[in-house]
């Protein structure tokens, strides 16, 4: 199984074969051919070994997000289900993999419901729209914005799903505006275009990577027109494109990115103190994964003893008591039959069960 995030690259895989680095060079040169000597001796020189058990730990902590940049988002675990649900489609993954992330899912899960780890956001765009909607705006207000990159393009798409739907759109590039404006059915427009606009507005969403503020007084009271609503100003951008001074002369709510940022930290800090009852969490369905992997291993290796019983059977009947079972009388036969079935069945169930009484009594 393949997986790629924001700040990983993982290869989740099984092997009766040692590690080494030949193994490594090998592997490397199977995933991506065209990769040169340099690049795969820098794959096996800093790629992170894991085997057995620590796996499935480490997939659990990735998976509940204990092991990512921000702790307790939720999209990790998103992410994984894909990886493997596109290596399934492909034909790579087996049983092992299966178990281990279905097992996985329903632990970080468990983390997700069981703890506080996730209850409070820190991302500064999930923040932003926490912060907007508190100032309970109208879904029919009108959204001036400005810059169309990542964060936009994030903080638009939250509006959208949120039921916001009027947006125009201003950028330096105006393909980029009408590429996003298209994703949120918005208008699109050059940003050299922002000091005439004449639409009126609500909230302004501004993130550039403009060194000198694009708001100043001139541009903003052009904007506001002689409108003295209140107007919501978020700025994301960093430096500010928002001139701080306009708060104190016009009727603004600004929400800015440092203070964002203040609140995201608190918020990091308070799910920090859940890490200890979601390892506590992690460790239970670690156990019980366990537990369901040595008893699978024991239905995989006892797959075989059906037929084997069965081809036991049938040697008897067709060779070794041929000639006395010919001599018998129908209704012998028939009680004979039923005999062995039942102890074909017995032959089936029994040993399975006993090497699973026998496994969980080694465990424990």
């Amino acid at each position: 199984m393949y997986l790629s995030t924001c700040n990983r690259v993982e290869f989740v895989f099984t092997t009766n074969e040692n590690l080494t680095n030949a193994y490594l060079v090998k592997f490397f040169q199977a995933f991506n051919p065209d990769w040169d000597s340099k690049q795969i001796r820098f794959a096996t020189e800093n790629c992170s070994i894991l085997q057995g058990e620590e796996v499935i730990l480490h997939l659990f902590n990735v998976a509940s997000s204990l092991d990512s940049l921000v702790i307790g988002e939720r999209e990790i675990i998103t992410q994984l289900r894909k990886a493997y649900e596109d290596s399934k489609q492909m034909n790579l993954t087996g049983d092992v993999i299966r178990m281990a992330i279905e097992r996985t899912i329903n632990a970080a899960k468990a983390v997700y419901t069981q703890s506080d780890i996730a209850t409070k956001p820190v991302s500064i765009v999930s923040l932003a729209y926490h912060k907007l909607k508190s100032l309970n705006i109208n879904s029919n207000s009108k959204f001036l914005v400005v810059g169309a990159g990542k964060t936009n393009s994030n903080m638009l798409r939250f509006l959208d799903k949120h039921g916001f739907n009027n947006f125009t759109i201003f950028n330096r590039t105006l393909e980029k505006a009408e590429w996003l404006a298209g994703n949120v059915n918005g208008i699109a427009l050059p940003l050299s275009d922002l000091n005439n606009y004449k639409g009126d507005f609500d909230v302004i969403v501004s993130c550039t990577g403009s060194a000198n503020k694009i708001f100043t007084e001139k541009v903003y009271s052009q904007l506001l027109d002689n409108d003295t609503s209140r107007k919501i100003v978020i700025d994301l951008a960093v430096p500010n494109d928002f001139d701080r001074q306009l708060t104190k002369q016009h009727n603004v709510q600004l929400i800015a990115v440092e203070d964002l940022k203040i609140i995201a930290e608190q918020n990091l800090k308070e799910r920090g103190k859940e890490i200890t009852k979601c390892e506590k969490i992690l460790k239970e369905h670690f156990e019980d994964f366990k537990k369901a992997f040595h008893l699978r291993r024991v239905e995989i290796a006892m797959k075989s003893v059906p037929k084997k019983v069965k081809d036991i059977k049938e040697k008897a009947f067709t060779e070794v008591f041929a000639k006395e079972l010919n001599e018998l009388d129908g209704e012998s036969k028939e009680v004979l039959d039923k005999v062995v079935s039942y102890l074909e069945k017995k032959y089936i169930s029994v040993p399975m069960k006993m090497a699973k009484e026998i496994l969980i009594e080694n465990r424990q």
